[in-house]
């Protein structure tokens, strides 16, 4: 592997270059960046090993310029506290890794070199057979372009060791797309260990990812392994990311900037190699304006962000989700030949989904499961559905008609109004959406928007 290095501090380049060749790379290392620029246009080199504080070029600009010439070039990047900033943005510009100075060139620089052999290897594989893996474990991308977009952005971090924060709503599924990066990863065949962090208490939390000494609580009675050794070479999920205490979060900070940690109750410092990833359904920003979420955590967790759409926002999809979930559940029970009536489509399309995909596979698998013929009609979904969601698959109840009758001009303006509002509320008060969520062209929308005097407040 050719390695090239670049720093301006000689005395750097020296030891790297003498430890590195000692292990058989051929390596070549310039205290120019513009020097080690023309350099690598003149000849490729599998690894650059790049300093970001630099004077003539700054690292960003030597990164950029690098993965224009030849983007599969693995880009590693040192840097010191005070770039720490500048260095999360390396990532996100394609650097695979950072290394932080002063650092241990066996543990640090050798160990991630030899990952990068990993990664350089996993790239061709990984792109052959990347639907087919996200397939099989559950993982519909669908058609919109906005699930291609979050497709493309899984392919491009999982052979990475980069941090990744998942962030949307309930039921959109996260834990799967955590799943997928592990899977496309170099750590594939190491374990995958998902922690709930909403579902502890911070003391049972801490205990079960640094595990804890006998004695150091009441019920220790033996020495116990946390999760967080368990995933040692592999990878860390740590879901609801945002229901961890302030104290618990300076925890983890450390355990993600030094790889280190100790078990609850113990004096003895414990090294981990492990891939983080993290998710939540809450606005982290807000959190830390609120004070309830560290600033230099989020930072960290915030390298490679991926922002999964609920269904709302990506309709296109439903109907090869339901088809998905039908398939595997006439399976799974052992009733083949189950199908959608045609109108299941149109109820489904135009069903809210506030629970995401979570909801829609529920839905699905109770009429597979209690549907009596062969064919899943739109009674057969309404008896399963969300009882609660307006405007999608239960339908409007007439009010009751006595004697006296009633206003129905007032009673369908009220209707027409809350359905206006709500197809607002769902698409988060965009007009061309809410139009289509209504099934009605936008001139028709902005008309009914005036007509029962909610333009303004739409607005």
């Amino acid at each position: 592997m050719r390695v090239l290095i670049v720093d301006d501090e000689p005395s750097i380049c020296d030891v790297l270059s003498i430890s590195l060749r000692k292990e058989g790379y051929e390596v070549v290392a310039e205290t120019s960046p513009r020097r080690a620029l023309d350099r690598f246009l003149r000849q490729p080199y599998d690894v650059v090993l790049q300093d970001l504080k630099m004077p003539e070029m700054d690292g960003i600009e030597l990164l950029r310029e690098i993965k224009k010439v030849r983007p599969d070039t693995v880009v590693i990047i040192m840097t010191a506290y005070s770039t720490w900033d500048r260095a999360v943005e390396a990532m996100r510009l394609g650097a695979y890794h950072y290394i932080k100075k002063p650092f241990d060139t066996q543990v640090d620089v050798k160990a991630t070199l030899q990952r990068a052999l990993q990664v350089r290897r996993a790239q061709a594989d990984l792109a052959e057979g990347f639907d087919a893996m996200l397939r099989r474990i559950g993982f519909v991308v669908g058609y919109s372009k906005v699930m291609q977009q979050v497709r493309d952005l899984i392919l491009r971090a999982a052979p990475t060791d980069s941090t990744v924060l998942i962030q949307g709503d309930s039921g959109v599924g996260k834990e799967l797309i955590a799943r997928a990066l592990h899977h496309g990863s170099p750590r594939s065949e190491r374990p995958f260990i998902a922690v709930n962090c909403g579902a502890l208490t911070e003391t049972l939390l801490e205990s079960e990812l640094f595990g804890h000494a006998k004695g150091s609580f009441t019920g220790a009675v033996a020495d116990k392994v946390g999760l967080v050794e368990v995933a040692h070479t592999g990878t860390l999920f740590l879901d609801e990311v945002s229901e961890m205490s302030p104290q618990l979060q300076v925890k983890v900070l450390r355990l993600i900037e030094e790889k280190e940690f100790k078990p609850v109750g113990s004096v003895t410092t414990k090294r981990v190699d492990v891939r983080f990833i993290t998710a939540t359904n809450k606005d982290l920003e807000e959190a830390i304006r609120k004070s309830e979420f560290r600033k230099d955590l989020f930072y960290r967790l915030n390298v490679i962000p991926i922002r999964v759409p609920p269904l709302r926002e990506r309709r296109e999809d439903i109907p090869i989700l339901a088809e998905f979930f039908l398939s595997r559940y006439s399976t799974d029970m052992k009733r083949a030949g189950k199908r959608f009536d045609p109108e299941v489509k149109e109820a489904m399309l135009r069903h809210p989904w506030p629970g995401n995909i979570r909801e829609l596979e529920n839905a699905v698998q109770r009429a597979v499961a209690l549907s009596e013929g062969a064919v899943i009609t739109v009674k057969d979904l309404l008896e399963t559905a969300a009882p609660q969601a307006e405007g999608g698959l239960v339908p409007v109840q007439p009010e009751p008609l006595g004697e006296d009758g009633l206003d129905l001009d007032r009673t369908m303006e009220e209707i027409e109004t809350g359905y206006l509002k709500r197809a607002l509320e769902l698409t988060d008060r965009n007009y061309t959406k809410a139009a289509q969520l209504l099934r009605m062209s936008l001139r028709s929308f902005r008309y009914k928007l005036q007509k029962y005097g909610i333009d303004k407040e739409a607005d």
